[in-house]
């Protein structure tokens, strides 16, 4: 290879140089050894202006260095995308199809009192499956507009309605099911009801799976088949039987229609077992049919003309006889309703359940029943017997636990929990509650004068309510007036026109929140603001009414009750609500109301209630017409309320209790008070008698001041007054069963306690004894306190003068009975 070098003494040329200035280079020098190159300082490049249209770039410093770019982000989606799309993908390979779970053969729940022996077993299973030919197209679109209206056209799953229902629960917007039926199917099916990811997960890819190796119609015939709907029926078929008494072919659009609503809650919308449910039901029914025009399964015309059709009687299993039905389904409708397991999941059964029923004290309570009020009744005598229910609740004002419940005569005869039902107005076991909220609230009357058990109340009969924005006169039991007494005697009498004032006195939302806050839903039934509110017109169940007495009964301190001490299965314990207790309303509150609930016992209409040995607030009530009859009392510590109710037994509508029991009346002081005492006195038998501890309000221990004189009723326009029904004769009684007791001659026949109970019987009811001289010599004599002085001789001259008709206020409530052989007319208001 040639040197490419210059030859020695060659000028290298430069190509800028022009031509004639290239020369040559004379003498030329002998090379020299090239030194070593010294590396040269590099210039840092200086920021120059940037181009044109170009943002220079920033340097990230600071929290900015924290932040990922799009890149980043870019990268880490795609990534994210991957792992879920392998996810997916491992899921739906190595996910199988299951065989059928055990809910195919599911198991029994054993229910147990507090000590550990058996209530009772529910359980065997009842499902009939059939084709998908033999359930009428009109059935099956009612169950798709139920529960899932696009189902022939939409995908096994549906992630965005997953979703969705998962950020509802999350929110607080109430727990919803995003499932297809294609996943309900899976779930009913296939896996189970417990509430896992671990479930969810499999029920996921196992509906994917379904979806692409089996038909629509396969699938929403398993669906149909395997459903829960209430009554212990699984399928269809079975929800035909049990609820329309048919055979699932012969069912009608409306008859699926409602089959269809039960899927949503089978449990609450069973309209015979929870009348109170009907509202949701009906419109839940409602939807459905809705639903269906709006696919144009039906025609407008159509859902016209279609009606609600009535279920038929629940036909309990024979285990669940006498009481043992009610106190199932009163503890599986708690479980369900405070959410500590769903009613399909509970179906499902293995369960061992022991609750707070004391054994002991539910036989006390079932024997008071029978012997004080159903081995007297003989309905193919008295026609009115047959129209009488009772119910009761028993509570441990200290824990919540209820001891003791009874329902009816026999869940298998009268399936519908009187304990729970909420359809009975509670007449004036619910004065107690305005009084409290007063002292709460640290009320006064429209006069200024702070409300105590001392303060002066005009108690005049039809007496106009003052200060309300809505007219009101109510009409005291009996049409009686009392002039101005004092709250204590008004709530010893039970004295509508004092409590209709003061509720409004008091204010009618802030009665409503006090009664709330000591444990009445907000949700009863006609729980309506207003001074009628005070005369008890909303419909609580005896339960809630036991749980607000309890509050009363612990010094205002409310603990949630509770029929659960514990649930396992297998080797599983489920965990329970918390019941922290709260204090609802002040104890100066709580126990003042107490303090005026004992003089109710002891001198007002609920003397009967002495009979249990204990010392005893409680609150007698006289509903509408005569409906119902409630006694609410508590010892110390045990709290009772019995309730006596009037039913058709055919209709089921609600009926007067007239002549009942050989009674004119039936009034709380009466057979409910006397459950209550033998009741009491068993279920505490053993335990000495303990007085209650009271801190009263300021200046409710003081004596009463004297009573100003009684102002004259105010006239109010003819328009304006309530209208009585007319008089209905009865045979002459003179009162209660007590009503000829010597009591009735005594001191205090004549007195402001004259219209209590013991001035309401037969001596001292009638106008003897109501006279002013009821409770002088004469009516300690031997005509005031013997036998005659039940006879005509009471009704003579001198004892039938205008202030002797003062001595009828024991026919108050009911509980002293009428003094002259005619029963009151009925109030439109209650007692």
């Amino acid at each position: 290879m040639s040197d490419q070098s210059p030859p020695p003494g060659w000028t290298p040329r430069d190509p800028d140089t022009p031509p004639e200035a290239r020369q040559p280079r004379a003498n030329p020098q002998p090379r020299q050894q090239p030194q070593p190159r010294q590396p040269e300082a590099r210039p840092q490049p200086q920021p120059g202006p940037p181009a044109p249209g170009k943002k220079p770039r920033r340097k990230r410093t600071g929290w900015r260095r924290l932040v990922p770019t799009w890149r980043m982000v870019l990268g880490a989606v795609l990534l994210l995308a991957l792992l879920i799309g392998g996810a997916l993908v491992a899921g739906y390979l190595l996910v199988d199809i299951p065989p059928a779970n055990a809910a195919a053969t599911a198991q029994s729940n054993v229910y147990l009192y507090s000590d550990g022996s058996q209530i009772a077993r529910d359980g065997e299973v009842n499902r009939v499956n059939v084709p998908l030919s033999q359930i009428p197209r009109s059935v099956q679109e009612a169950v798709l507009a139920a529960e899932d209206r696009d189902f022939y056209s939409e995908r096994a799953v549906d992630p965005k309605a997953m979703l969705r229902a998962a950020w509802n629960t999350a929110t607080g917007k109430g727990t919803q099911s995003g499932s297809t039926i294609t996943q309900q199917y899976v779930k009913n099916y296939y896996l189970g009801q417990e509430q896992t990811i671990k479930r969810k997960v499999k029920e996921f890819f196992i509906a994917i799976k379904l979806g692409r190796e089996k038909s629509k119609d396969y699938i929403l015939e398993g669906y149909l088949n395997t459903s829960y709907f209430g009554r212990n029926a699984y399928g269809i078929q079975a929800a035909a039987q049990a609820y329309y008494g048919k055979d699932v072919s012969n069912l009608t659009t409306a008859e699926g229609a409602y089959l269809a609503t039960l899927l949503n809650s089978p449990s609450a919308f069973d309209v015979v077992a929870h009348p109170q449910s009907r509202p949701r039901a009906l419109a839940r029914w409602n939807y459905v049919l809705d639903g269906m025009v709006k696919k144009g399964w039906l025609s407008e015309t159509e859902r016209a003309t279609t009606r609600f059709p009535e279920p038929g009687k629940v036909r309990a299993a024979a285990g669940l006889s006498g009481q043992r039905g009610y106190l199932v389904e009163a503890i599986k409708d708690y479980i369900v309703e405070n959410k500590i397991l769903d009613d399909k999941t509970l179906a499902e059964g293995g369960y061992r359940i022991t609750s707070t029923i004391d054994k002991r004290r539910q036989t006390a309570f079932v024997e008071a029943v029978d012997d004080q009020m159903t081995g007297k009744l003989d309905p193919d005598t008295r026609k009115a017997d047959r129209l009488v229910r009772a119910g009761g609740a028993s509570i441990d004002p200290a824990t919540g636990k209820v001891v003791a419940m009874y329902g009816g005569i026999d869940y298998t005869k009268q399936y519908v929990n009187n304990a729970t039902r909420h359809d009975y107005q509670v007449a004036s076991t619910f004065k107690p509650f305005v009084f409290a909220s007063a002292v709460e609230n640290g009320s006064r009357t429209q006069d200024g004068r702070r409300i105590t058990p001392n303060t002066i109340y005009n108690g005049d009969n039809r007496r106009p309510v003052v200060g309300g924005r809505i007219r009101f006169n109510p009409e005291n039991e009996g049409q009686v007036s009392y002039g101005n007494i004092t709250v204590n005697t008004a709530t010893d009498l039970s004295v509508n026109a004092v409590y209709a004032q003061m509720v409004v006195d008091v204010g009618t939302g802030k009665v409503k929140k006090t009664a709330i806050d000591l444990g009445i839903p907000e949700d009863t039934p006609n729980f309506v603001t207003g001074p009628a509110m005070a005369l008890g017109t909303m419909q609580a169940s005896v339960l809630d009414m036991t749980q607000a007495y309890a509050t009363l009964a612990d010094h205002g301190r409310r603990t949630p009750y509770t029929f659960l001490e514990k649930i396992t299965k297998g080797g599983d314990t489920i965990g329970l609500p918390e019941r922290t207790p709260t204090q609802a309303i002040s104890r100066e509150a709580a126990d003042t109301t107490t303090s005026m609930l004992v003089s109710v016992v002891d001198n007002g209409t609920g003397t009967a209630a002495l009979a249990a040995g204990h010392p005893a607030a409680g609150k007698t009530g006289t509903g509408e017409l005569d409906r119902s009859a409630w006694f609410a009392a508590y010892t110390p510590n045990l709290v009772t309320v019995v309730a006596m109710m009037g039913q058709d037994p055919d209709t089921g509508t609600l009926q007067s209790l007239y002549g009942a029991l050989g009674e004119p009346r039936i009034g709380g002081g009466g057979y409910p008070a006397r459950i209550w005492a033998a009741y009491t006195k068993t279920a505490l038998e053993g335990t000495d008698p303990v007085d209650f501890d009271l801190e009263l309000q300021q200046g409710a221990a003081q004596p009463p001041p004297p009573p100003p004189e009684s102002n004259p009723p105010q006239e109010t326009p003819d328009d304006e007054l309530t209208p009585t029904p007319p008089l209905r004769p009865t045979p002459p009684t003179g009162g209660r069963d007590n009503g000829g007791q010597n009591n009735g001659g005594q001191d205090n026949g004549g007195q402001d306690n004259g219209g209590r109970t013991q001035g309401g019987q037969n001596q001292g009811g009638q106008n003897n004894g109501g006279q002013n001289n009821g409770g002088q010599t004469q009516g300690g004599q031997n005509n005031g306190g013997q036998d005659n002085g039940g006879q005509t001789q009471g009704g003579q001259d001198n004892g039938g003068t205008t202030q002797g008709t003062q001595g009828t206020t024991g026919t108050q409530g009911a509980d002293g009975g009428p003094a002259d052989g005619l029963r009151p007319p009925p109030s439109a208001f209650l007692e």
